[in-house]
């Protein structure tokens, strides 16, 4: 486990809707969030719960979030 571990797909839902994304669909398995000014989707599995840390930094990145903003949010979202 590295920075920030696994998260739940549960509280992983709840980041997004914090920083301003919206659900846009699930299919084959891989929920779809998306915010204007996003290059992409931001993507993960519903099948794996927890989301592994590397599609979180993965997304994070699409995001341009930081590792210090994400810390926050993740001391505030439980």
């Amino acid at each position: 486990m590295g920075k920030f571990g696994n998260i739940s797909i549960a509280r992983y839902r709840r980041i997004l809707a914090r920083l301003g994304l919206e659900y846009v669909r699930t299919k084959a398995g891989h929920e779809m969030w998306f915010k204007d000014g996003l290059s992409r989707n931001v993507v993960f599995q519903t099948h794996r719960d927890p989301v592994a840390e590397g599609v979180v930094m993965s997304n994070n990145k699409t995001m341009g979030l930081s590792s210090k903003a994400f810390e926050d949010i993740l001391r505030e979202v439980k």
